[in-house]
């Protein structure tokens, strides 16, 4: 990893208090969604954060949310602490994504749709990972952002942005330019905020699952076939949809529920 993105890790900010709460009260298994309100409530950036995204069209609830409870009770814990935590981090880095050709907006989107189809996907599979693979898929392209930062600081992003658009494969690139990928970036950046270990490495094995530790190798390829399908350059493009659905099958998973899914998914964007 380049030294300057090492930096660039070891200089960021701590989480704030309210994060580190919502991480507590996340992991005790003791703990109730009206404690997660409690930790939510004092933090009127968050709380507005929290609400925008309730009353977003993604989420599509049908009733207008304006209370932090509501939308906890509605999101649950798991996809609360994705969003909040998913805000919050784009807010502590610089967000300029233009090497990779998008706004931070399209990040956000992006991060949503390939935790949104994990969730979907998974939950038919196994109710505890995809809660697991939630969160990993909402927050694995964070590590981009440094990437980003870093190839504009070299001066490099008009030539690292006309290989990322035609790219079928975003890591290569990414080594090339800064010898890591984002999602080794990412798992750094975790880790040096104090995430449990099986959520840092399932991201970092996300662009060579075969490299993971045997336990993580399964959560590994998940994260790796949603980011194919909903890559950042090509999202949901009929290319990456079958490259995803090709991985998926080649590990063994029921490919066309998988493909159903990507169809829901679509079609809710249709909708739109």
């Amino acid at each position: 990893m380049k030294s300057s993105i090492i930096d660039s890790i070891k200089s960021l900010p701590p989480l704030s208090k309210t994060i580190i709460e919502i991480n507590r009260v996340y992991t005790d298994e003791c703990t109730s969604i009206q404690e997660l309100v409690k930790v939510i409530e004092p933090d009127p950036m968050i709380v507005a954060n929290l609400l925008k995204s309730a009353n977003s069209s993604l989420y599509a609830f049908g009733q207008e949310i304006r209370t932090v409870a509501q939308a906890v009770s509605l999101f649950g814990m798991e996809t609360t602490r994705s969003i909040v935590l998913g805000n919050c981090v784009r807010k502590l880095l610089n967000v300029d994504m233009k090497p990779y050709g998008i706004t931070g907006d399209q990040l956000a989107d992006i991060s949503a749709k390939q935790a949104e189809l994990i969730f979907s996907w998974y939950k038919t599979i196994d109710q505890n990972k995809a809660e697991k693979l939630y969160l990993a898929a909402f927050l694995q392209e964070t590590g981009t952002i440094l990437i980003s930062s870093d190839v504009i600081q070299d001066d490099e992003d008009v030539s690292f942005r006309s290989e990322i658009e035609t790219s079928n494969n975003i890591a290569q690139v990414e080594k090339t330019y800064v010898d890591v990928t984002s999602a080794e970036v990412t798992a750094s950046v975790f880790e040096h905020w104090g995430f449990e270990k099986e959520f840092v490495t399932m991201i970092k094995y996300s662009d060579d699952p075969l490299s993971a530790p045997l336990e993580m190798q399964e959560y590994a390829t998940a994260l790796n076939i949603v980011k194919t399908i909903v890559p950042i350059n090509k999202p949901f493009s009929d290319q990456s949809i079958n490259f995803g659905l090709r991985k998926a099958r080649d590990a063994g998973y029921d490919y066309e529920v998988l493909e159903d899914m990507i169809d829901d998914i679509l079609d809710s964007i249709e909708e739109e």
